[in-house]
């Protein structure tokens, strides 16, 4: 009797695992189909100015847009995470260093890679948030790609990039937006230049930034990592709605709450904005109180 319960238990663990193989085997496959899709984009071109004014500009975006989060503050990139099951993400070296950029690598490539999500074969670029950049106006796109193409070079080797098991299933299922070329409308033409004053609709322009995490609407929700911390509610129905403007700015600036909460750099990266201007912090905050 024992040894049929046993026999049948092993069937049963055999078929599941059989299942579960299966499976991963069909989400393997997909992330390949998405990893090697090929696109046929068009690049607009743009001028990039290379005068110190936009290049300071370009510094300050590449500090609030958060490309140092993944490049590092010296472009020779960094690792973003490195667990077993989703993978280690890495931006790469950025520089025309060795291990970087080629000197090849010219402006349409920096356009494609900010506005397509795409690399120099037009397949995507994996975790680059480009569903973001290709919101920007010309102005701005421009003063991050002349401040990134005037940084010293570094002889840094790119880390290879390795999806896990994790990776590919929350990336295939959407989870994680492992693949941006495919959400972005790549017929899109950004504006020239926006107005830059502290008005909401200004505030909607920086928002973009805020979506990667907070979701499109805003309002937050599960995180896609697995046991991370849930995404705020940063709507006027979350806590940014009882705050004023000054506690709003104070706390993206030092990542203290009104209510005397700690926000972590880890879940908020309140480092990052930190370097917005008090401009566009309140622009921002108008913004979120509108929704």
């Amino acid at each position: 009797m024992f040894s049929s319960i046993l026999k049948w238990a092993a069937r049963i663990v055999s078929c599941l695992l059989v299942a579960v193989l299966v499976l991963y085997g069909v989400f393997s496959f997909l992330f390949r189909q998405h990893a090697s899709k090929k696109y046929s984009v068009t690049v607009r071109n743009i001028p990039i100015p290379g005068d110190s004014s936009t290049i300071a500009e370009g510094r300050h975006l590449y500090g609030i847009k958060g490309c140092g989060e993944c490049h590092g503050a010296d472009l020779r990139g960094k690792i973003v995470i490195d667990d077993p099951a989703i993978g280690r993400i890495a931006g790469s070296n950025i520089t025309y260093g060795t291990g970087g950029l080629p000197e090849s690598y010219d402006n349409d490539d920096w356009l494609k890679a900010l506005r397509h999500g795409l690399n120099t074969a037009n397949k995507p670029l994996l975790l680059m948030p480009s569903e973001e950049f290709t919101r920007m106006d010309d102005h701005d796109i421009a003063a991050i790609i002349a401040f990134c193409r005037a940084q010293p070079k570094i002889d840094a080797p790119s880390i290879p990039i390795r999806v896990g098991p994790l990776g590919k299933i929350l990336s295939v299922s959407g989870r994680i937006p492992l693949f941006p070329a495919e959400k972005i409308d790549h017929l899109h033409e950004q504006p020239a230049q926006v107005v830059k004053t502290a008005t909401k609709e200004y505030g909607q322009y920086l928002a973009v930034s805020c979506t990667g995490c907070h979701k499109p609407a805003l309002t937050g929700g599960d995180n896609p990592v697995p046991g991370a911390t849930p995404v705020a509610n940063i709507t006027s129905t979350g806590h940014v709605g009882k705050w004023n403007c000054n506690e709003f700015i104070t706390t993206l600036r030092t990542g203290r709450t009104p209510e005397g909460k700690q926000l972590q750099v880890k879940d908020m990266p309140w480092n990052m904005t930190a370097r917005y201007t008090d401009e566009e912090l309140t622009a921002l905050y108008l913004y979120l109180r509108s929704l």
